[in-house]
């Protein structure tokens, strides 16, 4: 089956674009088309679940244990961007473990990820031990873009976010090493 937008409620994932058509409503069928709906769409798709109860009609809902759960954004539009050794502790860990300096960075240490990086739970993480020795996770909050935006003051910056999610950071320490974190 094609991978559709889905709302987890009560052990269920609701399929929101089929149970939309069924009061005679749109909601998309994929994430990309649903955050640019924005606000709104947000607002419609918790209106539709909240008018339900946890009964949902037939061939909108499916017990989780029987769905396979992807990615939030299983192909991100453009590339993911992280900050790297944003914070002490991190630093501190950082100097201890891979021989970088002690002191925090003087400006932001940014680094990218492709959206073909991108993988859902579960999913099996591609290890090149040719690449790295020292495969490494951390987990991160991803803050989800949901509209364009370019010099925007700081005072208004939440306006253009969407939401929040989960996301596993994957990295080659011993990479990271030669000032190179992009491989």
């Amino acid at each position: 089956a094609a991978a559709r937008l889905g709302a987890i409620v009560d052990h269920q994932v609701v399929d929101l674009a089929r149970l939309a058509e069924e009061q005679g409503q749109y909601l998309p069928d994929n994430m990309l088309d649903f955050i640019d709906l924005g606000p709104q769409g947000v607002r419609a798709g918790t209106e539709l679940l909240n008018g339900y109860d946890g009964q949902f009609p037939a061939g909108t809902a499916w017990p989780v244990q029987n769905v396979k759960i992807l990615a939030p954004i299983p192909r991100p539009r453009k590339n993911i961007f992280g900050i790297g050794l944003n914070y002490v502790e991190h630093v501190a860990e950082s100097s201890r473990t891979l021989d970088t300096s002690k002191e925090l960075p003087k400006e932001p240490v940014i680094f990218s990820k492709p959206p073909t990086t991108v993988i859902g739970p579960g999913d099996a993480i591609e290890h090149n031990a040719q690449i790295t020795q020292q495969l490494d996770w951390e987990v991160e909050l991803a803050v989800i873009m949901g509209t364009r935006a370019k010099g925007v003051a700081a005072k208004d910056a939440l306006n253009y976010v969407f939401g929040y999610s989960l996301m596993i950071d994957m990295s080659a320490r011993d990479c990271r090493r030669a000032g190179q974190w992009i491989y």
